[in-house]
């Protein structure tokens, strides 16, 4: 057997193994909070294991080996600093971010600023996530290349076929899981790397003069271990242009909502940020490695070496071990992890915002989950082949990274950030700010990427050092200025859009208290039966899956819940109707479509101590619910 049949025989039985995953998830599905939640269940080692492996892509390690070896140390600022910090810094923020009651981002900026935000946010991390997968699709093929001279398009064909199925099959329960899997195979083959290039230049293979691991390490000029030798007005460019991105990107703030608890999520993210030092760590040492194997790839400098520094790993495994096509195999399978692992988490971002915020909120509000799984099936397929489309625009791996960043943070770092912490903030504000960045952080990357030759330094930048990375910092300046302008000149916010948000807003809402419930009453006993109770963390899920005697009429039952009782709210949309009864807002029942037709979901997510007032939250909801379908002659079932 060929190594091209054993990859593809490994390749199989790999996915065939994530599949299984996702298969297993699906069955375990009962709520919305599950599919895209993960039921708000996850432990911090599974979720660190899934936040360091949705940040490693396998184009990120190449491209990082290859910075290494022609920048040493000073080039951790493009990439590899900024991976640790956000996730370090996302862990500060768990406390503020873990309980608002959202699933997504665009959601959650509705929720603060009311609906004109939601659409243009969707689209922009929809964008930003194919970017960011662009990265994916052309480090894996740039893999197949190198090791079995194939076409990119087989590299989108894999990925697509293998996340679209076990991602719409497990949702998010199969991300986290399938990247903890991934992970491992990633972590395994970079620390095996390192070994391998260190004991080949110890042996004096690949014709290189044999020396020992202590004078390969010894021989390294010094200025190479510097992190700052870029010098420190550029250490803090790049901070500033890529980890506010980063802080602000949609998938770690899911995870973040998946855990179990905020202590859990803390653990969790500091968790993933020890994982990918270890990965980053090993890297470097593959670098010290291979340029005492090419030391002509060194000296050609950067960025004129990039072109060969970027797949020296990859030229290094096929000369090293073209006796060995199962080594080979395994390499091309942890790559290929790595590449999965981004791309499941970057398409159900993405996905996530095109089902959830674009079509259910704006297109069809009744949809079904089933209709919206379907929906979301196709959006994860729309994002890899668009990301494919960007691999043939930007070869480059780490600039497509670079610029996903550089647009989120320009055009929505400032409306997300100030929506937590400033009351002042308004939606004509935030509007306004993600616009404005968001076109010319656009405007600028076109304007570099037209103007700039193959190979050489960006055209922004030789007119001036602010202008660097494709003029973030002017982007960022430019929607910030907007954002804080124009909410100081508009209208302040109303206390429904602030108390998620604030404390004291919240205790304002506070006037709909639960009427009284007679524990005993037979009617109670029974519902109560029908609850699915589940504890998690501080927080208790409550859910009660209802079945209509016939089919709904979504928008007319929501306004007639309204028109019932004030307590009801639709800060989202009609896709969620909320029973607004105190300010925390996770744990007032919520009322969505289920899987089918005539299937309605009720939950509530409350903290332990006020489980027993939720419940007849619960039994106030369903009994209200109840009498506006009576009305219509359609009953109500447990299902």
């Amino acid at each position: 057997m060929d190594g091209y049949s054993i990859f593809l025989v490994m390749l199989a039985v790999y996915i065939a193994g994530l599949v299984a995953i996702g298969w297993y998830f699906n069955n375990r599905q009962k709520s919305v909070t599950d599919f895209w939640l993960a039921g708000r269940r996850i432990g911090p080692s599974a979720l660190g294991f899934s936040a360091a492996a949705s940040w490693l892509t396998a184009g990120g390690i190449l491209a990082v080996v290859g910075y290494y070896m022609l920048q040493g140390m000073g080039s951790i600022w493009g990439f590899v600093a900024p991976n640790i910090l956000a996730l370090l810094f996302l862990a500060v923020l768990v406390k503020k971010i873990k309980n608002l009651p959202a699933i997504t981002q665009p959601e959650l900026l509705e929720q603060r600023y009311g609906s004109i935000v939601r659409w243009p946010i969707a689209l922009i991390i929809t964008v930003v996530m194919i970017l960011f997968s662009v990265a994916d699709i052309t480090g894996l093929s740039l893999v197949l290349q190198v090791f079995y001279g194939l076409d990119p398009f087989y590299a989108a064909a894999i990925v697509a076929i293998a996340v679209s199925l076990y991602v719409t099959l497990g949702g998010l329960y199969a991300v986290i899981w399938t990247d903890t899997i991934q992970f491992a195979f990633l972590a395994i083959f970079a620390i095996g790397m390192a070994f391998a290039t260190v004991g080949t230049v110890a042996d004096g293979g690949l014709s290189t003069s044999a020396i020992s691991a202590s004078v390969l390490f010894g021989n390294v000029p010094g200025d190479w271990w510097n992190p700052f030798s870029i010098g420190l007005p550029m250490v803090l460019i790049f901070c500033l242009a890529i980890i506010p991105g980063w802080i602000t990107e949609q998938d770690p703030w899911q995870k973040v909502w998946a855990a179990r608890d905020g202590k859990s999520a803390t653990l969790g993210m500091i968790i993933g940020s020890l994982m990918i030092t270890v990965v980053f760590a090993a890297c470097a040492v593959i670098a010290i490695a291979l340029n005492s194997i090419y030391p002509e790839i060194a000296k050609m400098g950067f960025p004129a070496g990039m072109a060969l520094a970027e797949p020296a790993l990859l030229t290094f495994v096929s000369e090293r071990f073209a006796s060995a096509p199962v080594v080979i195999a395994f390499s091309a399978i942890g790559l290929a992890a790595a590449s999965m692992s981004c791309t499941d988490t970057f398409s159900t971002s993405g996905a996530s915002c095109i089902s959830r915020d674009i079509y259910q909120r704006y297109i069809k509000p009744d949809a079904t989950m089933k209709e919206m799984m379907l929906v979301n099936r196709v959006s994860v397929l729309f994002i890899i082949l668009a990301a494919t489309a960007g691999s043939f625009v930007i070869p480059n791996i780490i600039d497509a990274i670079h610029i996903a960043t550089f647009i989120a943070s320009s055009s929505y770092f400032f409306p997300l950030m100030g929506g937590l912490y400033w009351k002042r903030a308004t939606k004509e504000g935030a509007f306004t700010g993600m616009v404005v960045g968001f076109t010319v952080q656009v405007a600028l990357v076109v304007l570099d990427l037209i103007k700039t030759p193959p190979l050489a330094p960006s055209y922004l930048e030789s007119i001036h050092p602010i202008l660097m990375s494709h003029g973030v910092i002017v982007g960022m300046s430019l929607s910030a200025i907007a954002f804080f302008g124009v909410s100081l000149m508009t209208k302040p916010s109303s206390r429904v859009n602030l108390a998620p948000f604030f404390e004291e807003e919240a205790e304002e809402l506070s006037r709909y208290e639960a009427r009284e419930i007679n524990e005993k009453d037979p009617e109670y006993s029974a519902f109560l039966k029908n609850v699915d109770e589940k504890v998690a963390g501080e927080r208790t899920h409550l859910q009660l899956n209802l079945l209509a005697s016939g089919n709904l009429s979504w928008h007319e039952l929501i306004e007639k819940l309204k028109v019932g009782s004030p307590a009801w709210v639709t800060p989202t949309g009609l896709d969620s109707v909320y029973r607004l009864t105190h300010g925390d807002m996770l744990a007032c029942v919520a009322v969505t479509r289920g899987t089918g037709e005539r299937d309605i979901w009720l939950k509530a997510e409350p903290r332990l101590e006020t489980v027993g007032r939720q419940k007849k939250e619960l039994f106030t909801a369903y009994e209200e619910l109840k009498k506006v379908l009576d009305k219509k002659g359609v009953n109500l079932d447990f299902n």
